[in-house]
């Protein structure tokens, strides 16, 4: 366990990294023995470093560095835009898009994203579709399920992922709460999401009985994908994250609801937890595509969380079945932010290649004024103490 960082714990840190090596230290340059008088503008100036020290390897830069360093980067900041667009930008991906690649049998790919990186990264993907999900009421906001999150906060997530995605087709995720009342609360919501979040559609969870919503919502010409199946805002009435449609009564209803959201004018729906079979049968059976998480290779498409399908967590987390982990990004930050780490502890970091440059005549110029001015303070303070004596 790490104790608990304070700020006398960093005092001390800072006291035994300056005394262990004057020379070395990163505030060498500063004078630390004396006292400099409240009225004195050298304060953090160079009184007690010899010249010389200011010649050291690390220090240098030659001119001519400079000009090769003004021609790679001239962007002196990390307050920088993430990246381009990808180099080959494709078509913008709309609902034509997406009947047209169902209607040929190429499957859709979606996946979601929370802020612009993980959208940025979808987007450069080549993804079909990204939905900001109320997942990332666990994955981004650290909350215990998707019943927490609020309009509000959607709204700023929607925000940051649509400055990322030009090409894929984005798609809202409508929280608990602010759909389910009325049609009137849920379309209220739902333009909201389009003029504020500048989402290109939306999703919302439930089956025949969200029907009158969702053609509410569609007649006032926002799409909708719906989402049924095990509906995770509903898992206290469903007993928990269970399988849905393992029953010939229960894969009934299941296709009661496909049914009854495609005829109120859903795009698209999301069928999770569902056996393979009951997915692939009703799919068959409809004229919208059905994107399958955890519902087998037989829908039109397939959804995973970023967070999941990357690796993005640490050790030990629980992964639902249907999971595929491609890859390690908790493990890669992990080991770059312990590296930086030791190497900031270490002293190894920043490097000669990560300073700025500056000219030897002008630091020689700099500390030659500094050591003046405070000369002439010192001389000043020392005759200002001899007159208070003699007083």
């Amino acid at each position: 366990m790490h104790k608990q960082v304070t700020t006398s714990l960093l005092r001390r840190s800072y006291s035994t990294s300056s005394s262990s090596s004057s020379s070395s230290s990163r505030w060498s340059l500063l004078s630390r023995s004396s006292r400099i008088s409240s009225n004195s503008n050298a304060a953090l100036l160079l009184k007690t470093t010899p010249l010389q020290q200011l010649h050291q390897p690390q220090l240098q830069l030659q001119p001519q560095r400079v000009y090769q360093h003004q021609h790679v980067q001239t962007r002196q900041s990390s307050h920088s835009p993430m990246g381009l667009p990808p180099t080959n930008p494709r078509k913008k991906v709309t609902l034509n898009t997406l009947q047209s690649m169902y209607k040929r049998g190429e499957k859709i790919t979606m996946i979601t994203a929370h802020d612009f990186p993980s959208a940025h990264v979808a987007e450069h993907a080549g993804m079909d579709m990204i939905l900001v999900g109320d997942s990332l009421a666990m994955v981004a906001l650290g909350m215990e399920d998707t019943s927490e999150v609020l309009v509000e906060e959607m709204l700023l997530h929607c925000r940051s992922v649509a400055r990322a995605s030009s090409r894929a087709f984005t798609v809202g995720d409508m929280p608990m709460g602010s759909y389910e009342i009325s049609p009137q609360q849920a379309l209220s919501t739902a333009i909201r999401f389009i003029k504020e979040g500048r989402m290109s559609a939306v999703k919302l969870e439930g089956g025949a009985e969200m029907a009158p919503t969702i053609r509410a919502i569609t007649t006032a010409g926002i799409p909708v994908l719906a989402h049924i199946g095990l509906t995770p805002q509903r898992q206290n009435a469903l007993g928990g994250f269970r399988v849905q449609g393992k029953s010939k009564e229960s894969a009934k209803r299941l296709l009661r609801d496909a049914l009854a959201v495609q005829e109120a004018g859903a795009f698209a729906m999301v069928v999770e937890a569902v056996p393979q079979e009951v997915a692939s049968f009703i799919t068959g059976l409809l004229k919208v595509p059905t994107i399958g998480i955890g519902a087998g290779s037989g829908t039109s498409g397939q959804v995973l969380v970023q967070a999941d399908m990357t690796g993005n967590f640490p050790p030990g987390r629980f992964l639902p079945k249907f999971v595929k982990k491609y890859g390690d990004v908790w493990g890669e930050a992990l080991r770059a932010i312990e590296s930086y780490r030791d190497e900031v502890k270490g002293k190894s970091y920043p490097a000669e290649e990560h300073t700025y440059p500056m000219a030897r005549e002008e630091v020689e110029a700099f500390v030659g004024d500094v050591r003046r001015l405070m000369g002439a303070n010192a001389s000043a303070s020392e005759a200002e103490g001899e007159g208070e004596k003699e007083a």
